[in-house]
């Protein structure tokens, strides 16, 4: 008897996955090569990925040696992918002037940028006495990775971000012309290209480095945890969870993109997978088709603050802040939940108001088959979060995921496991496991060769039924290379701009007029506030934090959440710690509002995605993926002025955490039913308002601020109830 889950229907299609985001994020849209091209590009793209995943499990190298190889990878393999512009994307008849068939200026600029990105790590041992002082040739070079980095990131991200780095670049060299505070003395080109070039201030950075090492292992995890099943496990679990409720499909959308999330750090990639699913399931139960695309997306920016496998930003975190990942995960534990619990309860309010249904029994999926069929598929998973919580690097938990996802791919099938094929897997388990407990270590790379050949050879002689090809894998070290170029050239343009901020000094500056903004604020409310309402202090904190999370959704509106992230944690988040929030605390709420850069029209690459899907307006469908993502918009407040909801904040207790806990869910159930009209019966215009302000209210911590807001919420709750109790006695009774 088949089930819902046997039907290709309700299940991933990994080929089709990747032809919507390659239609649907700008990031993976490749132009058509012929088949040389298109092979060499394969081949270096796979290189990219062993490279990373040999360094993940045996060692990285010198620190500007791998920043430059990454790249030189990175940066080179952009200017063969992505073409200079719409016009000259269309495949070309190999010629001198278009060998194998792209112009011959994309091969010079490839090869010009991998050169500059490559003589750091040459001259590596000479920049002791060059730094500070670079010869013609530094300049040369420098320049040349500078404007061809520039034209890179342009090509696979739009002009935003390249356009903010020229603005800071030409801060730093005319800082006599700016006004007041901003006024500095200038830089030459020179001494420009020597702190961006040749130091690891600027392009060779903090943010390279992420993206060379966490960003990267952990994507290519994600990438191949998916295409052994784990991601359709998830998938099947979120459907029989939430599928049967109203608005089923919904909910699942809501379900899986919190699950998927965990395997995935890009919004994007999370909603095309969950949303090649749940939006026409949506649209067939009677969603809107924008409403559809946005829940979706919005659920979807959820991934890249979900544990364990996060955006980029996280793995940023670590090195900002000097804390090990583990720690970074258990911070984002709440907040991640709090997001989708946000959109959850607007979907279900959503749901409620315009009557629909949820799944039938036919259409929902057996979970006990699809256990049956891809348990191993955890395996991976459990791995990898155990290895990273018992204080494993995170570069070695990430090869021991991979690996795994590599032994269970290879040895497990869908269609039934044999005892042989569960020997191996355990066998090569085992092996893993002493190679990553260091117990081997002068012989562990030996001990990984020696079993690989004889994987292999087994491989050959049993012809074990498997989860995916040895072609597929090649495919899946293809793809998980194919995200980290554009994020690998954003991070290479946001490096410039902390370059110069620790060139000009201009962070401090900025702090210094956000904090005098906020006390002429603050000034301004306490002359008709009550003081037992909020101190001047109090007040000054919440005048930042708005100025900070309006600047975030501003910025937002133009670039991705990793770059937003890192520009404002460079130049706002100072002011933050000033007023004495916790850094880790200050980091999460740039962060946090960070993520709505996805959904944040006119640039919400989430959002566009899902309305590709869904076939609908994309303006329309990104306000909806905004207003759904609001839900949740007063989490950051609510964990700035109670640290407890990040649970490893100072001061820490559990008791702290219940309270501001409570009233985290309260504030986001009464904002997201004024959002959505709706709580028991349609709200009207009083209600939404005294709902809006109870839930402000919740911001301040305490019990006394969590029993005054749901004082003051207590009049609309009383009218809803009287309200929900007429209308059911208004319904006409059932016919016998």
């Amino acid at each position: 008897m088949s089930t819902a889950s046997d039907d290709r229907s309700d299940r991933i299609d990994d080929k089709a996955v990747a032809e919507l985001e390659a239609k649907y994020d700008s990031e993976m849209r490749f132009r058509p090569m012929a088949n040389i091209a298109a092979t060499t590009v394969t081949t270096l793209l796979i290189a990219l990925s062993c490279f990373h995943y040999y360094t993940a499990g045996f060692g990285l190298l010198r620190e500007a040696t791998h920043r430059g190889v990454h790249l030189a990878f990175v940066l080179g393999l952009i200017f063969l992918v992505f073409a200079f512009n719409k016009k000259t994307a269309a495949q070309q008849q190999s010629s001198w002037h278009h060998p194998l068939g792209l112009p011959l200026y994309d091969w010079v600029c490839a090869i010009a940028v991998v050169v500059a990105a490559l003589y750091i790590p040459y001259v590596f041992d000479d920049l002791a006495f060059r730094v500070g002082n670079p010869d013609t040739l530094d300049v040369v070079m420098g320049t040349t990775l500078i404007v061809l980095l520039l034209e890179a990131t342009r090509r696979s991200m739009g002009w935003p971000l390249p356009i903010i780095a020229i603005v800071f670049m030409l801060y730093a060299m005319f800082g006599p012309v700016f006004p007041g505070l901003l006024k500095h003395a200038g830089a030459t080109w020179s001494q420009v290209v020597n702190h961006q070039y040749l130091t690891s201030q600027g392009v060779y950075g903090i943010a390279v480095g992420v993206v060379a090492t966490y960003v990267f292992h952990f994507v290519l995890f994600g990438v191949l945890a998916t295409r052994i099943g784990l991601g359709q496990l998830f998938l099947d679990v979120a459907s029989a969870i939430a599928g049967k409720y109203a608005g089923g499909p919904a909910k699942v959308s809501v379900f899986g993109s919190a699950m998927f999330g965990m395997l995935s750090g890009s919004s994007v990639a999370n909603a095309v997978t969950v949303g090649s699913l749940t939006i026409p399931a949506m649209i067939k139960v009677g969603y809107p088709r924008h409403f559809a695309g946005g829940v979706e997306a919005a659920a979807s920016t959820g991934g890249q603050i979900t544990p364990p496998i996060m955006g980029a930003a996280a793995f940023l975190m670590i090195e900002f802040l000097a804390l090990p990942y583990s720690t970074i995960v258990i911070a984002a534990i709440a907040p991640a939940f709090m997001h989708f619990f946000g959109v959850f309860w607007q979907v279900h309010f959503e749901a409620k108001r315009t009557g629909l249904r949820g799944l039938t029994a036919e259409e929902l999926p057996s979970v006990r088959d699809s256990f049956r069929k891809r348990w191993p598929t955890l395996i991976p998973l459990v791995l990898l979060v155990g290895t990273l919580m018992s204080g494993f690097t995170p570069y070695v938990s990430a090869f021991a995921g991979i690996t795994s996802c590599i032994i269970v791919g290879l040895t497990t099938s869908e269609r039934g496991n044999t005892a042989q094929g569960i020997g191996i897997m355990l066998a090569l388990h085992a092996v893993l496991a002493v190679i990553i407990s260091g117990q081997l270590e002068n012989y562990g790379v030996a001990l990984f060769a020696a079993a690989a050949v004889i994987f292999v050879a087994l491989l050959k002689t049993m012809n074990l039924p498997a989860r995916f090809t040895r072609a597929e894998l090649v495919d899946a070290f293809s793809t998980g290379a194919k995200y980290a170029l554009a994020v690998g050239a954003a991070a290479g343009t946001v490096g410039l701009v902390i370059g110069v901020v620790t060139l000009t000094g201009v962070g401090f500056k900025v702090s210094y007029i956000v904090n005098s903004a906020a006390a002429s604020i603050a000034e301004f409310l306490t002359t008709f506030l009550p003081a037992w309402l909020a101190s001047k202090q109090t007040l000054m904190l919440l005048s930042a934090l708005f100025m900070t999370g309006f600047v975030c959704i501003l910025m937002g509106c133009g670039i991705p959440t990793t770059a937003n992230y890192i520009i404002m944690v460079t130049v706002a988040a100072p002011a933050l710690v000033q007023m004495g929030v916790e850094p880790i605390v200050a980091h999460f709420f740039v962060f946090y509002y960070g993520v709505l850069a996805d959904i944040t029209p006119p640039v919400a690459l989430a959002a566009y995605a899902a309305a590709g899907m869904a076939n609908s307006d994309p303006f329309k469908t990104g306000n909806t993926a905004f207003r759904l993502g609001l839900g949740k918009a007063l989490v950051p407040f609510i964990f700035v002025f109670s640290p407890a909801l990040l649970i490893v904040t100072k001061g820490f207790t559990w008791g702290a955490f219940a309270i501001v806990f409570t009233a985290c869910i309260v504030s986001i159930l009464l904002l997201a039913a004024a959002l959505s009209r709706f709580l028991l019966v349609e709200m009207n215009g009083w209600e939404r308002a005294v709902t809006v302000v109870a839930a402000l209210v919740m911001i301040a911590p305490g019990v006394k601020m969590l029993f005054l807001g749901l004082a003051l919420a207590s009049p609309m709750l009383l009218s809803q109830v009287l309200r929900y109790q007429r209308a059911q006695r208004s319904q006409p009774a059932p016919s016998p």
